[in-house]
């Protein structure tokens, strides 16, 4: 007997795959008009299971697994391709709760598709809960050279011999004690940090060349924080870069929850799924 067609998806053609995006509860119809797919046709859904996958239906020449192997190494594709999906996960994050796809997932037909929904639904169902309301800031932080932390400001005691000796030190010390300091700010920022978001991770420092930062990236964090409470972790943001000027600080998002979930896949990322 054959297994019904998914709801929502479009005629099998074994010419094409659906590129998965992300899984959401449920999408609006206008939502999915006014999305572009990486061809640039409106994205479509998937259901299963009481959720819902959104996927760009893409021809195999160019996704398959061959071909994306190859694509891949093509950087000015991979850039494209790396915009498009995340124009899609965005949209459908500011519509409501989304669990974002690992980049060029691409399943053979929409049965991959409904069938990651089926046996992961319970996982998926609960990350969606827990992402309900929530939105992911991202907050980094830059080494200011030169500067001293508020607390071991000079108290200006011990008098002209103890402040050379202070003023030598620091000379002699400066750039170890300058990254001594910048990562001790650093920890205590995302610690603070942490504390007021519903989850949070911190990520390894971007190199200067991708930051485009003229200093040493010190924080790369990215926190949870529910929609309620933005303006008081935004207060924070601005409380902590006051009371540690060894570090600037920036506050950047809202971003798709990509720090805060598990890919809706098992699978290593870049193949091709074969349907069952």
């Amino acid at each position: 007997m054959t297994s019904p067609e998914p709801a929502g998806t479009a005629a099998a053609d074994p010419r094409t795959g659906a590129w998965l995006h992300g899984v959401v509860r449920d999408v609006e119809p206008g939502t999915l008009a006014t999305t572009a797919s990486l061809e640039g046709d409106p994205v479509r859904a998937v259901r299963a299971a009481g959720l819902t996958a959104v996927v760009s239906t893409v021809p195999l020449s160019a996704y398959g697994e061959e071909a994306l192997r190859r694509n891949l190494e093509d950087l000015a594709w991979l850039e494209r391709a790396a915009r498009a999906h995340h124009a899609v996960v965005d949209a459908l994050s500011r519509a409501g709760a989304v669990v974002p796809a690992r980049l060029a997932t691409v399943h053979h037909g929409d049965e991959g598709v409904a069938r990651v929904l089926v046996e992961r639904h319970d996982e998926l169902a609960a990350t969606l809960d827990r992402l309900d309301g929530r939105e992911e800031w991202g907050v980094k932080g830059y080494a200011v050279p030169g500067a001293v932390p508020r607390a071991a400001a000079p108290a200006g005691g011990g008098g002209a011999g103890a402040a050379y000796l202070r003023r030598r030190r620091a000379q002699l010390t400066a750039r170890e004690e300058g990254q001594r300091i910048a990562a001790e700010a650093a920890a205590a920022v995302h610690e603070a940090l942490a504390g007021y978001a519903v989850a949070a991770r911190r990520h390894a420092p971007q190199d200067r060349r991708l930051s485009g930062a003229a200093t040493a990236m010190v924080v790369n964090g990215a926190y949870l924080v529910d929609r309620p409470r933005l303006k008081g972790f935004s207060a924070l943001v601005d409380a902590l870069a006051d009371r540690h000027p060894e570090i600037r600080l920036e506050l950047t998002g809202p971003w798709p929850p990509y720090s805060f979930v598990a890919e809706p896949t098992t699978e290593a990322a870049h193949a091709v799924r074969e349907p069952a």
